[in-house]
């Protein structure tokens, strides 16, 4: 686990020279998960404005039966991005898996996490692997086809192409006649969606500057953090709600050994979250080799769960 946490840090230097050299500067979304990232993330998932996981908490077990019948019994299921694995238990419940294999790139949380799920999924073999899950993390050997589990709309941080690589890139490590169990937000009134991003508390305010306070702790940084403030934006035209970390002032500062400047309403751009018509879930899953098999959302449409099954490799896209 030290080896893989230390690519991880080695990436993220790579990561913020890169994006801090860019015209619009940007960092990658994975690298708010350190532990601090964590924690307040796990935060943001309790807060009134934050629907996301209320919504799908509540699809996963009002349905519980009719998801575990499409995504398969008695299947290993493999976690892209595990967290805490709140939401996990009732999935592996009602699909009685004997095996779980969550990903994350944060390693001590996910042990921490994996503590608590093995005390309320008794029985259940967990192999947890600490790692960047949009990197083909390699599987343990599995008996049988495999389900994959992909909540929380995590799919919404990546853009169209890269999402579809990443959609293709799961088929591939889950195999044949593989299932995959994925949480979609849908669109909604931008006002549900901008206060669920910038909630009244300053939680996810914290979240975004974590990654400068990151960088200043791991990367040497002297980044003045109370020279930038967080702003979420929704931008209709390409369906996200997107998350900067914008300079209240001009300022200079270094990173990894490298000088940087920032005018006075230059930004970070730290985040998309992209959401999702059905229709355009669907062109997702098809195109990146999955064929849609049932889908579940609330009353008002606020959150979509989607069972998807691997297309045969003969129709792979």
């Amino acid at each position: 686990m030290a080896d893989v946490m230390a690519e991880t840090l080695d990436d993220f230097g790579q990561a913020a020279l890169t994006g801090l050299s860019q015209k619009q500067k940007t960092m990658p979304a994975r690298f708010f998960y350190d532990d601090r990232g964590s924690a307040l993330f796990e935060e943001i998932t309790r807060l009134p404005e934050y629907y996301v996981t209320r919504a799908e908490t509540a699809l996963l077990k009002t349905h519980a039966d009719e998801i575990a019948r499409h995504a398969g019994a008695g299947r290993p299921v493999v976690e892209f991005g595990a967290g805490s694995a709140t939401k996990t238990p009732t999935l592996l419940r009602a699909t009685e898996a004997p095996v779980y294999v969550p990903i994350d790139i944060s390693g001590d949380f996910l042990l921490e996490s994996m503590e608590t799920l093995g005390k309320a999924v008794p029985g259940l073999q967990i192999v947890p692997l600490a790692g960047d899950f949009t990197e083909e993390v390699p599987l343990p050997s599995l008996d049988g086809p495999v389900t994959g589990f992909f909540p929380g709309s995590t799919i919404g941080n990546f853009d169209h192409a890269r999402a579809l690589d990443l959609l293709r890139q799961f088929r591939r490590q889950l195999g044949t006649d593989a299932r995959l169990v994925i949480g979609m937000d849908t669109r909604k009134n931008p006002r549900m969606l901008e206060a669920a991003y910038d909630d009244s508390a300053g939680v996810t305010a914290a979240f975004n500057l974590n990654l400068l306070e990151r960088m200043n702790r791991e990367l040497d940084g002297t980044i003045p953090v109370d020279a930038f403030e967080h702003r979420a934006i929704w931008h209709d035209a390409l369906g996200r709600i997107e998350m900067h970390l914008v300079a209240t002032r001009a300022v200079t500062f270094r990173v990894a050994g490298r000088t940087f400047s920032m005018e006075e309403g230059e930004s970070i751009h730290t985040e998309n979250s992209h959401k999702y018509t059905l229709e355009e879930a669907r062109l997702m899953a098809r195109a990146s080799g999955w064929e849609p098999r049932a889908y579940w959302s609330d009353n008002d449409a606020t959150f979509g769960v989607h069972v998807w099954a691997a297309m045969p490799d003969t129709m792979q896209p």
